[in-house]
């Protein structure tokens, strides 16, 4: 061998050496940290995610994280709405706290929120998807957000460079920037937190054109409560504007064209619904338009030749519905594979936590309705796992009650970092490995938005594991109580039953100590509240 080459064979070997027994890196070390990937979708009902109930659909993709992690039977929301929701998951704190109690308000990004904290604790952090709060994201050192709701076809996105547009079906391209940060952008001497937020499967659910078909030709199970006649319940129930039957639309939601509802001489609910359904069609590109077409067009034929009438007109509308609101979700349960596998093939499973929820749940015909708002169960409650190897037992399943007011302080506690005093929730880390001594016993709820879009009255409430008490208020006085056990759907009003009379007191006392405990008890600020709020309504056109 030739001396060169002996020089240059003895220092490659010196400097594999010197690699192998050099120490750690403390940035190499900190990556040890375990990683958290945050799910949250749109409006996505418990009852259709097949961990819960296989009836409507299946969901293998995100059963993955129910088989090989934690499943909670009793996870709930503090205030039933989109923005609302997004503000006390980063804050840990309940919406009259955190700036943010409906659809209007802009939320505070001053505020101290778990990104925040991770980013001075080390950690890397990044939002692709559904922000929805109005300002610009913080505590984020890569972001890419829809503006508002955002649409499905052809989304447009808010950037640290501004506004950018991009092709295709935009739970595919949340999925496809999310990866991206994972393979291309994130440091990798970083432990990393990725809130991966999905607009779906959010009104007006138009599925991908890879599922325009699947639930087409499917009967769905029609629940039984549909036809509803609300006969214990307040005015609330029968006053909200979310029935199928009634405000539901033809056009922007069961996608029946506009002029074939002109040909009908049928009015729609509101004015707005025809526009919406014209605008969204007008964004897919020709070759969409086709396909489409394809699909909808003989369901248009039909109904113009066919149109049902009264119920029969309901439970079509109900159909129509579900077909598409589950064909949305098919799209969200693939990229979900989709991320996961990333995590497997990358060897990354192993040290990540990943947390799926939606911001909320949804009704899917139950009591008549879809949307959510209302604290009765299927609005309510919503979808939670969580799976963390090593921590969390593969298949467990918890029944303990916890809220969306918990994640911060979970995500907070499992990066080590020190929770804040002033959040609000509690971790779910005691939970993980079956620790639930000292949990709490009661949930507390508040929802603010009305007047507004679907007209569902203010209230406030309690839930234990057996009752439920609601109080409406504002433009309304009235008192509902359930007994859960007995009446799990929620059909029996039994405020001021003389059989529930010790009940009722006790709920009313566990009611006002919780408020007291959550600091919402306070009258006068309601009432300051409100006057500002019918200013600001007035100022956008409500009486």
């Amino acid at each position: 061998m030739k001396l060169n080459h002996i020089v240059s064979f003895c220092l490659i070997a010196m400097l594999f050496a010197c690699k192998e027994n050099k120490p750690e890196p403390k940035e190499v070390a900190e990556a040890k940290q375990p990683n958290i990937v945050f799910i949250i979708t749109d409006d996505h009902a418990y009852q259709a995610l097949s961990a819960y109930d296989d009836k409507l659909i299946k969901t293998p993709h995100i059963d993955r994280l129910a088989n090989e992690g934690m499943l909670f039977h009793k996870a709930f929301v503090t205030n039933s709405i989109c923005s609302p929701s997004r503000a006390v998951a980063l804050t840990g704190r309940f919406s009259h706290l955190n700036s943010v109690r409906d659809n209007l308000d802009v939320f505070d990004t001053t505020q101290v929120t778990f990104p925040r904290l991770l980013q001075k604790a080390g950690y890397e952090t990044a939002i692709y998807g559904k922000w929805h709060l109005k300002s610009e994201p913080k505590g984020f050192d890569f972001w890419e957000v829809l503006p508002d709701q955002g649409h499905y076809y052809h989304p447009e996105f808010l950037t640290p460079q501004g506004e950018i547009k991009e092709k295709g079906y935009v739970t595919d391209v949340i999925t496809d920037k999310a990866i991206h940060y994972l393979d291309s952008l994130r440091t990798d001497s970083k432990p990393f937190m990725l809130m991966y937020n999905h607009k779906a499967p959010h009104r007006q659910w138009w599925p991908s054109m890879h599922d325009l078909e699947d639930f087409k030709y499917k009967k769905i199970p029609v629940p039984e409560t549909l036809f509803d006649e609300y006969k214990t319940k307040s005015k609330a129930s029968a006053e909200a504007e979310m029935r199928i039957a009634d405000h539901m639309a033809l056009s922007a939601d069961n996608k029946i064209a506009p002029e074939i509802l002109e040909k009908l001489k049928y009015e729609e609910f509101l004015d707005w619904y025809k526009s919406s359904y014209t605008e969204r069609f007008n964004r897919l590109n020709a070759a969409e338009q086709e396909q489409w077409q394809k699909v909808y067009g003989p369901i248009n034929e039909e109904f113009l030749k066919n149109s049902p009438k009264g119920q029969a007109l309901t439970l079509w509308k109900y159909q129509r519905y579900m077909e598409d609101y589950l064909g949305v979700i098919k799209s969200v349960d693939r990229n979900v594979g989709r991320l996961l596998d990333y995590l497997d093939d990358n060897n990354l499973t192993e040290n990540t936590m990943v947390v799926y929820t939606s911001d909320q749940g949804f009704y899917l015909g139950e009591h008549g309705w879809f949307d959510k708002r209302f604290m009765y169960e299927e609005s309510f409650r919503t979808p939670l796992l969580i799976r963390y190897p090593n921590h969390i037992k593969a298949g467990s399943v918890n029944t303990d009650l916890v809220q969306n007011i918990d994640f911060a302080s979970t995500v907070l506690d499992v990066a080590q970092v020190e929770i804040p005093k002033d959040m609000q929730g509690l971790s779910l880390t005691p939970l993980f490995e079956g620790n639930n001594k000292n949990w709490r016993d009661a949930l507390y709820y508040h929802y603010y938005e009305y007047p507004g879009i679907h007209m569902v009255k203010r209230h406030y409430g309690v839930r234990t594991e057996r009752y439920k008490l609601i109080r409406f208020y504002y433009n309304i006085e009235a008192w509902e109580l359930y007994d859960l056990e007995k009446d799990p759907q929620e059909m029996n009003n039994v405020y001021d039953n003389p059989d529930y009379a010790e009940v009722q007191k006790q709920m009313h006392k566990r009611l006002e100590e919780l408020r007291v405990q959550y600091d919402d008890a306070s009258d006068s600020l309601n009432q300051n509240w409100i006057e500002s709020d019918v200013k600001r309504l007035k100022s956008l056109g409500w009486d």
